[in-house]
């Protein structure tokens, strides 16, 4: 059996010169490279007590609802800006060029839910960062945060600093 890292296409030069760009839909256009991911991720969650997953659009989305079903629990849709149809908590997150803002349903989490955040890649970290709070603003406890794939060298790890995070795979680089 193929090592999940055989199922990621490296694009170089992409979107700039000296970038190695990870790519996710490699993995997902393959039934095999999807099942192990998904695999994989529900690993990083051997022996964490939780009561709900959240994920950060879009593919956090990917990821996390068939987590959640494996293991028979909710999944909270976190969204870009007014994509939610109910009252919201936002918070906004740093850019490379600006700002952007995620929101959640005020009522997703209940005061002491135990929370697991899915995506797919942690890079800089700020979408995930913001995912926390967001989380945290309504009384729900971080107790992990998985991601598919981590690119080490932007050090998004850094502005997780306190929560446990793990990744599947680790790339040294950007």
């Amino acid at each position: 059996m193929k090592k999940i890292e055989e199922y990621v296409r490296t694009i170089p030069d992409f979107p700039e010169p000296g970038i190695m760009f990870r790519d996710v839909t490699s993995v997902l256009q393959d039934p095999d490279g999807l099942k192990l991911a998904i695999d994989e991720m529900i690993h990083l969650l051997d022996g964490v007590e939780f009561d709900v997953i959240a994920g950060a659009e879009s593919r956090g989305f990917i990821f996390g609802v068939p987590v959640a079903y494996e293991l028979g629990k909710a999944f909270i849709p976190i969204r870009k800006k007014g994509k939610l149809p109910c009252e919201t908590v936002s918070a906004e997150y740093e850019l490379e060029y600006g700002t952007a803002c995620i929101e959640i349903h005020k009522d997703a989490i209940k005061p002491g839910q135990k929370v697991v955040i899915v995506d797919d890649l942690i890079a800089t970290g700020g979408t995930i960062e913001a995912a926390t709070k967001l989380v945290e603003q309504l009384g729900g406890e971080v107790v992990k945060i998985i991601f598919l794939m981590e690119l080490a060298g932007l050090k998004g790890r850094e502005k997780l600093a306190g929560y446990d995070v793990a990744s599947v795979i680790t790339y040294e680089g950007k």
